[in-house]
């Protein structure tokens, strides 16, 4: 797989793999094909494992851990402090207060069974704290050396800005794909663009609604949390329907899969854009990983863009949207 350097010098794999739904989320988990598919995406090249604390919570940073205990060399280790957890699962909040950054660092490198994270997301923007003081942790994480990257996650420009202005900003993540174009709308792009930030965009599949796979909320496990976005409700879930089989046909005339194309689109959006899609299944790995060697041509882009256009997506991104773009 090509790579693709995030800020001033974090060269990772042009996809990541998204490791929640492995642990948390997205139905029942299986481990063992869990770590085989974070073991066939090292050997397809995937370089980028995305995880967090939150994460199970606390049982997917273990995961990551064991899976790459004998190949560490070959990994770019991302996880994410913020969001608060219990063990049982229930929430605590968000937290970005110094001393809880500090705590937050020590616990992910014990259960991920490394030295160093390789980059360091600020998950939730905590508006009781200054972002510079959180930043200010994280900047001595980086002295310390237990951080090598410092990351953002859902912040808006001022404060990226703030942030990048206390320790330099390597990467943020939003989510971006065909049915979530915020970020080219809201600032967030041209903003990290303007600074030499990388994007990273999470749920690139929108939540893998744009495989075109999922036909019915019945397609979705009892457990899963998909069941309560708005976007996969009554009449959201049939517009967004339509807008996904346009993508689905657009792949066929291409020889692809629609989560390829997906891909692919956001692949072309510039060369400091790194999709994370996740997975616990190798099948779709691979069949994510193989986007890399797809290229449309202006004409294709134009057309995915008529089908697919900014604000047509149906519903909120979340039940509740209170911490994003803070």
């Amino acid at each position: 797989m090509r790579t693709r350097t995030l800020g001033q010098g974090l060269v990772v794999s042009a996809q990541g793999l998204g490791c929640m739904g492995m642990s948390e989320f997205y139905g029942e988990g299986d481990e063992a094909e869990s770590l085989a598919t974070i073991g066939r995406a090292l050997d397809l090249g995937v370089t980028l494992l995305d995880t967090a604390d939150m994460y199970g919570p606390f049982t997917n940073e273990k995961l990551v851990g064991r899976a790459i205990a004998s190949r560490r060399d070959e990994v770019v280790v991302a996880t994410k402090f913020g969001v608060e957890r219990r063990e049982d699962g229930s929430r605590g909040g968000i937290n970005g207060s110094p001393d809880y950054v500090r705590a937050a660092c020590d616990a992910s490198l014990q259960r991920l069974g490394v030295d160093v994270i390789d980059l360091y997301y600020q998950h939730r923007v905590d508006v009781g704290v200054p972002v510079e003081e959180t930043w200010g942790a994280l900047s001595e994480l980086v002295a310390a050396g237990k951080v090598r990257h410092l990351g953002i996650s859902e912040a808006a420009p001022d404060t990226i800005r703030k942030a990048h202005a206390t320790h330099p900003v390597t990467a943020l993540q939003t989510e971006w794909s065909l049915w979530t174009r915020d970020p080219e709308e809201n600032g967030v792009l041209a903003t990290v663009r303007e600074l030499g930030i990388g994007f990273v965009a999470y749920s690139p599949l929108g939540r893998g609604f744009l495989s075109g796979s999922i036909r019915s909320i019945d397609d979705l496990e009892p457990n899963d949390f998909r069941r309560h976005n708005p976007r996969f409700q009554g009449e959201n879930f049939a517009k967004n329907l339509e807008l996904v089989d346009k993508v689905n046909e657009l792949a066929a005339v291409k020889g692809a899969t629609a989560s390829q194309v997906a891909l692919a689109w956001l692949l072309s959006q510039g060369d400091d854009v790194v999709p994370i899609p996740g997975t616990k299944r190798v099948r779709y790995l691979e069949e994510n990983a193989a986007a890399d060697d797809i290229r449309l041509t202006e004409d294709e882009l134009r057309a995915i863009d008529d089908a697919f256009p900014v604000g047509a997506t149906a519903g909120e991104r979340y039940p509740d949207m209170s911490s994003i773009n803070r």
